[in-house]
């Protein structure tokens, strides 16, 4: 198993000062213990790409204090500067002091390229990442890039599969669910056929997500960096994979799964907010075996009155967002296609209540 306790140490890069205007971005790097996301981190840390980049470990520690350093090279020289995070993880009850530590770091610091997260094994990436969305004062100095998730290819379905006290959801799966991508590594210990079953399993669970394979974590960094997963500059590929998305069967009984549609016409906004708000608040909504449907996470392209641009809709747990893309509708059909990630869904449920309340509403507009 790899050491995940090591801090990574950065090598010397030449670097410019960024505009003091630019976001930068956020990528939250989240994984079960062992499966190599310090590795990770050193890799990309250790490579030459002429970035800034910081880096925040949180760990669970030994006692009521734990202290991690948090890293920056800039000009040659290693800065650090030490947290205390109290009573556990950065998505707890220090994720304010976590806040607190970016906000330090963008004034005391200066601008950077990239500010990596690395969250306890057994976090929820998903309450890390709602940080960055309601954080209004962190809001014009950063933004949410992507979540990372890292699995072990030997232990990965172990993980995956671990049976939960009912009403709980599995830490591993609902890491997946929640990723943008997701790095199956040390693929050197298993053999193809065992490699094929993790990839499928990982599938089944987010049908959106990227799946790229390694060894010792080793991957091209334009493939982690700058993924643009909680914004709409990649709306025209996010429309591409919306289409291409299928929804998928559950690998285990009561397990996460993707479900995705798509209809035609305009869309009331009011009652399409109503719709998301009794799906993700208030769990209205049952499968046929009466189980209230759970999102983990929520994507779309949907189509406004009165708006010529397709507007993207992105949900993470309990919160959401629509965002005006710069892609125009044009001449192209207004096709409405969105896609839940989540336990207990069943799509034809979804799509009836969803053609019933909101298309029928927008329809009448």
């Amino acid at each position: 198993m790899e050491d995940e306790d090591d801090c990574p140490e950065l090598v010397p890069i030449d670097s410019q000062p960024r505009p003091p205007a630019e976001q930068i971005p956020v990528t939250i790097i989240t994984g079960y213990l062992g499966a190599g996301k310090t590795t990770l981190l050193n890799y990309i840390l250790t490579e030459q790409h002429n970035k800034r980049i910081a880096v925040i470990l949180n760990e669970f520690g030994e006692g009521s204090a734990l202290e991690k350093s948090l890293a920056v090279s800039q000009a040659g020289e290693l800065y650090e500067e030490w947290l205390e995070l109290r009573n556990g993880c950065l998505c707890c009850s220090v994720k304010d002091n976590g806040l607190k530590a970016i906000e330090n770091l963008m004034e005391k610091k200066g601008k950077f390229d990239y500010i990596l997260l690395e969250t306890t094994g057994l976090a929820d990436p998903g309450a890390v990442a709602s940080m960055f969305w309601v954080d209004a004062e962190l809001g014009s100095d950063i933004y949410l890039d992507g979540i990372v998730t890292v699995i072990d290819a030997k232990y990965g379905m172990q993980h995956i599969t671990e049976e939960k006290p009912d009403g709980l959801v599995n830490e591993a799966a609902r890491q997946i669910a929640l990723a943008d991508l997701t790095i199956i590594n040390k693929t050197d210990l298993v053999n193809e056929e065992e490699l094929a079953q993790l990839r499928d399993t990982v599938s089944s669970i987010n049908g959106l997500v990227k799946i790229l394979a390694t060894q010792r974590s080793r991957i091209d960094l334009s493939e982690v960096l700058d993924l643009h997963s909680f914004d709409n500059k990649n709306s025209a590929n996010l429309a591409e994979k919306l289409h291409l998305v299928k929804s998928t069967r559950p690998h285990l009984d009561k397990s996460i799964l993707t479900v995705t549609f798509e209809v035609a016409g305009n869309l009331s906004e009011d009652v399409l907010n109503i719709f998301i708000q009794n799906l993700l608040w208030e769990k209205t909504f049952k499968n046929k075996e009466g189980l209230p449907m759970s999102v983990i996470r929520l994507k779309g392209i949907v189509s406004l009155p009165g708006k010529t641009h397709q507007v993207m809709l992105q949900g993470v747990h309990e919160l959401y967002e629509l965002d005006e893309t710069p892609e125009l509708w044009g001449e192209k059909p207004r096709i409405n296609r969105l896609v839940f990630i989540g336990r207990n869904l069943d799509r034809d449920v979804l799509q009836e209540q969803f053609i019933s309340t909101v298309v029928q509403a927008g329809d009448r507009i």
